[in-house]
């Protein structure tokens, strides 16, 4: 069985695609003065974008887990959130209150997709 890494660091690799599942490292937003709907936007953007160079779409999702530095902004993360999973597809979905890498991340995600 073959693995393939995309986008590979020293650390980790932002996705790994075993057989038909790819698995996205936690990914989070470039611009950190961003409020929570502006953060979420760039690391949707990025799932989408890992997703296609791994040959998938957000469609075939089938799990993310979001973590957000501070739960109250639940409301705003799901209002960008909706706008933007598919309609009639939504993954399995997890969100919980965590103390990021950073003080300035306000979101992070993780996802799991099918091919």
């Amino acid at each position: 069985m073959t693995i393939e890494r995309i986008k590979v660091g020293p650390r980790m690799s932002q996705a790994v695609v075993h057989n038909d599942t790819v698995y996205l490292a936690g990914q989070v937003a470039d611009d950190l003065n961003a409020d929570v709907a502006g953060q979420t936007r760039q690391i949707l953007a990025k799932i989408d974008d890992l997703l296609a160079e791994a040959g998938t779409h957000k469609s075939k999702l089938l799990s993310v887990n979001v973590w957000l530095a501070d739960i109250s902004t639940f409301d705003e993360m799901n209002a960008v959130w909706d706008e933007w999973v598919t309609p009639g597809q939504p993954p399995a979905r997890a969100t919980v209150e965590s103390r990021l890498a950073r003080p300035q991340f306000k979101v992070e995600m993780m996802a799991v997709a099918s091919r």
